[in-house]
């Protein structure tokens, strides 16, 4: 297992998504889903990490935020 994988070992059943999708579509199928996080994944399908509901969210109610932000384009932290 990759350093990355064994990170995320817990969130097995959360969905894995491409890190190109737009915040929208991330937070529609969470809510889908019916989850509160999906995982990350790189376009090789390696996992990158976590992206959390309450995250999205604060991100989507920023004064910046449009549309067409891909998960990859999201600042750390």
């Amino acid at each position: 297992m990759t350093p990355a994988l064994t990170q995320h070992h817990c969130t097995t059943h959360a969905p894995l998504i491409r890190d190109d999708m737009t915040v929208e579509v991330a937070l529609s199928l969470m809510a889908g889903a019916q989850v509160d996080h999906l995982v990350l994944c790189d376009g090789d399908d390696q996992s990158t990490g976590l992206v959390t509901l309450a995250r999205l969210t604060a991100h989507r109610n920023a004064p910046t935020y449009t549309d067409r932000v891909r998960l990859r384009d999201l600042s750390e932290g």
